[in-house]
């Protein structure tokens, strides 16, 4: 009978340990207990319904919940100036963006470098996209140019932020369409789509995931792909309408810069994990984000290509001239 109960004990402890998430298993335990994701934005946004959508995976992977905080201002650069004085222990992780992590430190002061912040995973894109409230009179892309250039500087739009992903579609946009229009930066998308929804501006410079996420409120006239959205046949690309614009932003978490080498890959392997989730992927596609899964060790190439690439967008806002 001692042997019988022993045997029991043992095949329940292999089940256990078994069942364990991966993560949870690394070398230290790592993590022990609840860590907390803070979002630079308000509430409502891409950078925060992806978040809410990792949520749901968090404790399935690491056997440890995580708590979701806002910290929005500055079109971010409020939290990222304070990441480096948080402990660099892993439990607490930020949202990071491009390109406004790299184009705010070149345009202005804001309380941190493009090199103070560890990225160590970024695992979406959104692609930019041109989009107006369902009501409004202008139906198509060309509507719209038409009434911008018969109302140069009166034609505005909603966007996230200054010197951000749609900041730079806006200036890169008048540019090819030889128009000028006004663009009013929000605190981040889950307020730039209230103020487009209540008429305070003609348009919105926003992503591909408002149409997802508002549905028939709202009109998407272009999108910035190489190629149609599988999500959005109907909506043509920028390109295919004569305007050579294929932009978005880049979504990722950031750590500390005193975190451990070893705990900045262990996050970055959390957020792995959960990126190859099934059903994470399909709640993130259906929501029109474009998953990438760029992990910690590719992240210095991936950041020494993106700083190349945006210093063409330097030159379209202006910054450092």
């Amino acid at each position: 009978m001692k042997l019988f109960t022993k045997t029991l004990l043992a095949a329940a402890t292999l089940a256990m340990t078994t069942a364990l998430p991966a993560v949870a298993q690394s070398g230290d335990g790592f993590p022990t207990k609840a860590m907390t994701y803070i979002i630079p934005f308000n509430a409502g946004g891409e950078s925060d319904i992806s978040a809410r959508f990792q949520q749901a995976h968090w404790a399935d992977v690491t056997g440890q919940d995580v708590v979701i905080q806002y910290q929005p201002g500055g079109g971010g650069a409020q939290a990222w100036s304070q990441l480096n004085g948080i402990a660099g222990d892993g439990y607490t992780i930020m949202g990071v963006n491009l390109p406004h992590i790299i184009l705010q430190p070149m345009a202005s002061e804001v309380g941190y470098k493009t090199d103070d912040l560890v990225p160590v995973h970024m695992f979406h894109y959104t692609p930019d996209a041109l989009l107006v409230a369902q009501d409004s009179p202008h139906k198509t892309l060309a509507d719209l140019v038409e009434y911008a250039k018969a109302n140069p500087g009166m034609t505005t739009f909603a966007g996230s932020a200054v010197n951000s992903a749609n900041h730079v579609a806006q200036v890169t946009f008048d540019d090819l369409a030889g128009i000028q229009t006004t663009y009013i930066p929000f605190s981040g998308t889950g307020t730039a789509t209230p103020a487009l929804l209540g008429g305070q501006t003609v348009g919105y410079w926003g992503y591909s995931t408002v149409q997802a996420s508002q549905g028939d409120q709202v009109r998407m006239l272009a999108v910035a792909t190489e190629e149609r959205m599988p999500a959005f046949p109907d909506v043509p690309t920028f390109k295919e309408l004569g305007y050579d614009l294929v932009s978005g932003a880049y979504r990722g978490v950031g750590v500390p810069a005193s975190t451990s080498e070893e705990v900045r890959a262990q996050v970055s392997d959390i957020i792995e994990e959960i990126n190859q989730n099934p059903d994470f992927r399909k709640k993130m596609e259906d929501a029109a984000f474009v998953l990438t899964d760029i992990t910690y060790d590719k992240m210095d190439e991936f950041m020494t290509k993106r700083k190349a690439a945006y210093e063409d967008a330097a030159k379209v806002l202006g910054i450092g001239q």
